[in-house]
């Protein structure tokens, strides 16, 4: 992975449709070049998200009461919630470089960040004809702890991933995320001692070589 230095926001619990629309104004800028490429660390309120490939059967039952927002990234339904450590990326990408080729990196940084925080994962390739494996994944248990959306427009990246830390697990239970019924999420407070969401977020940025 070459070098491609970040700048860095932090917040705490931010609305998800508020989060959206700044979102906007950040990829509004990095296209006119007004600001650097960034990471966006954050974590929303509960709430189910929903890509443009999502089935009407893998939503949740309206009775958990748990919103369901659809958004204009790629993949299937993910949740998110406190506890959950959120990643928006606004990068503008080189030439001849895809959002595929940056996926894979996202994927391998954070596998990099897992390891800092003492969870072996890796990422996988998708056997064709199946459901996109886009995502990180803990070696030892086979379980899945970060989702990865994103989307580029002019160049730019947005959205990007959510690694599960130490919040509530039920709610991946309720829908049927990423449009794998079979999924089993994890996070690293079932996979490991407990580790506070600051260390998680300076591990994050290092792995992103954001500051």
């Amino acid at each position: 992975m070459r070098q491609r230095p970040l700048s860095l926001i932090q917040d705490d619990l931010v609305d998800y449709e508020k989060a959206m629309e700044r979102m906007a104004d950040l990829v509004g800028e990095r296209q006119r070049d007004e600001r650097p490429d960034t990471l966006w660390l954050l974590s929303h309120p509960q709430v189910y998200t929903v890509g443009r490939r999502t089935l009407e059967q893998h939503l949740p039952d309206p009775s958990r009461g748990i919103p369901v927002v659809s958004t204009g990234r790629g993949g299937q339904l993910t949740y998110h919630g406190p506890g959950q450590l959120v990643g928006y990326l606004i990068v503008k990408l080189g030439e001849g470089e895809g959002i595929v080729d940056y996926v894979r990196e996202v994927e391998l940084r954070l596998v990099r960040a897992l390891a800092e925080l003492g969870v072996p994962a890796e990422r996988r390739d998708t056997p064709p004809g199946s459901e996109l494996l886009t995502g990180v994944w803990t070696t030892g248990t086979g379980r899945k702890i970060v989702s990865i959306g994103m989307r580029q427009s002019r160049s730019v990246t947005s959205h990007g991933f959510a690694l599960n830390v130490d919040g509530d697990l039920s709610p991946w239970d309720w829908a049927v995320p990423c449009g794998m019924p079979e999924v089993d999420m994890t996070s690293l407070a079932r996979e490991t001692s407990a580790v506070p969401m600051d260390r998680v977020r300076a591990a994050v940025a290092e792995a992103f070589e954001a500051g």
